[in-house]
């Protein structure tokens, strides 16, 4: 009998998005692309039989924000943090990207910037990855057509914090941070300017328009700074109650109205709140979508802000932007989630070693402590475990781990378990569960701050395009990642013939 098939995963639990339960299937894979579900595939059809036990099959999360590369070399991070997202069933992986202090640690235009960031990528992760890219210099602004045209790049990024703010803290020297000269401004106006030409962008190239957005981190500097003098002066706060305080969710509120008015102002129609991590933040963010309701608003929270809260013993290591909050706020973030209020789930993975992430001389100053930890591995884990506590469907979390981030950023391959899609698939065991131990990490952080936290629903399998890249306990083969350039593909453009799946014309076209 020919084969018809590369691979077939027998036995699994199909967990869809878009649909309210979970199907016994087999699934049958042919290069690279899913081509067939049903109940009973016949082994003897493919090269290759991998019995799923009755495990939850998971589409491969989309991890649609992580940072690769921002503390260490891209090229070794990448590596590293890929293998770890591969562990924790993530396979697409986005990373946010600028030019200044960190990163390359180098200014000047995309067009040279970007080869460089490709040639540090190529060959490294052991996921699919892109990039998002920040507008920083004013020059940059002009290249955005470029970006999204001849680097699949269609997605946009604004630290709002940073016109007048550290990566860590208060600064005096934000134009050598950003590595721009004394005449420019990161600032409001700035802001605008990205929108307007994100709008003129969609306008110009309307097949492209709907994965052109926006994505903005939501915090005003001026606010982060008096609040900051405030709690240091009064000394009552410390650790992460101290830091949450010094950047208060008001900060985040108001940034969150400013940036959604100038969307209107600019109609730039697809805007992407980032990490919310406050009721403040949610309810100014839900009041902005009916205020403005033709501006699609996507809200998106992460695994961090999810399982941890001010009171965590981890403290410094946890210190991130924005703020860990009180568990008030962490419930409040939860209950957006269930009322469906947010659109994706997210790591905002930055890996920071010990080395330098605190002080060696004052280990517990909040203060001095670099932002950012990494978390991809435990993302899917996460939200499964708590997610599962509070009632959420396994449908509902591949919704927001998978379907909805790859929708909106233009990865049209991905995100599901149908045909036509990429066999990108995580194999769950949703009872079993684990104490989160740092030293059995792919990444090289060497800590976490969800260390010793029980979590059920452990990843025991991963497949990338239908390659196993994960399994017992282990990554598995060489790096199999490769770049999205977005859009990238259609389900629509795949159909099935006797040898499995075939690409059309027009799908073969829009990859050239």
């Amino acid at each position: 009998m020919d084969k018809l098939f590369d691979l077939v995963i027998k036995n699994a639990r199909v967990v869809r998005p878009n649909k309210t339960s979970v199907a016994c299937l087999d699934i049958a894979v042919n290069a690279g692309k899913i081509a067939r579900l049903a109940p009973d595939i016949q082994a003897e059809q493919a090269r290759q039989v991998f019995d799923a036990g009755n495990l939850l099959a998971f589409p491969g999360c989309v991890d649609a924000h992580m940072h690769i590369g921002i503390y260490g070399p891209l090229g070794q991070d990448a590596v590293s943090e890929s293998k770890a997202a591969a562990m924790g069933g993530v396979t697409s992986s986005l990373n946010y990207i600028r030019t200044g202090q960190y990163y390359l640690n180098r200014n000047g235009p995309y067009r040279d910037f970007m080869p460089e960031v490709l040639k540090q990528s190529d060959r490294h992760f052991w996921v699919d990855y892109g990039y998002h890219v920040a507008p920083i210099e004013a020059g940059h602004i002009d290249e955005m057509e470029h970006l999204a045209l001849d680097y699949g790049v269609p997605s946009f990024k604004i630290f709002m914090f940073y016109g007048g703010y550290g990566l860590h803290g208060r600064s005096s020297h934000q134009n050598e941070f950003l590595m721009i000269g004394p005449e420019h401004r990161y600032d409001i106006a700035h802001f605008e300017f990205i929108m307007r030409s994100a709008q003129r962008l969609m306008a110009k190239h309307p097949g492209l328009a709907p994965y052109v957005s926006v994505s903005l981190h939501c915090e005003l500097a001026e606010i982060l700074d008096a609040y900051t003098r405030i709690v240091e002066r009064e000394g009552r706060l410390s650790g992460l109650h101290a830091y949450s305080a010094a950047r208060p969710p008001h900060s985040e509120g108001l940034a969150i109205w400013i940036a959604s008015y100038l969307a209107n102002e600019t109609n730039c129609l697809n805007i992407n709140l980032l990490h919310l991590s406050s009721r403040k933040a949610i309810d100014a963010a839900w009041t902005m979508q009916q205020v403005f309701p033709h501006i699609a608003f996507r809200r998106e929270v992460t695994v961090g802000h999810l399982l941890l809260d001010a009171d965590c013993e981890c403290a410094v290591q946890a210190k991130v932007n924005p703020p860990i909050r009180p568990r008030e706020d962490v419930e409040a973030l939860w209950q957006a989630v269930l009322d469906r209020k947010i659109d994706w789930i997210v790591s905002d993975h930055a890996c920071c070693s010990a080395e330098q992430k605190w002080s060696k001389d004052d280990p517990t100053n909040i203060w001095v402590a670099k932002a950012g930890f990494g978390g991809t591995e435990y993302l899917l884990s996460g939200v499964l475990s708590e997610g599962s506590k509070r009632g959420m469907s396994y449908n509902h979390m591949a919704e927001l781990l998978s379907w909805k981030p790859a929708q909106r950023f233009g990865l049209l391959d991905k995100g599901d378990i149908a045909p036509g899609y990429d066999a990108d698939i995580a194999l769950v065991d949703p009872h079993e569960s684990f104490v989160v131990r740092s030293a059995e990490s792919e990444s090289k952080q060497g800590y976490t701050p969800f260390e010793g936290m029980e979590l059920t629903g452990r990843v025991k399998t991963t497949f990338l395009r239908g390659v196993l890249v994960y399994d017992g306990g282990k990554v598995v083969g060489p790096a199999q990642g490769r770049y999205l350039r977005r859009p990238l593909g259609q389900p629509g453009d795949v159909a099935l013939g006797s040898g499995g799946i075939a690409e059309t014309r027009r799908a073969a076209r829009a990859r050239k």
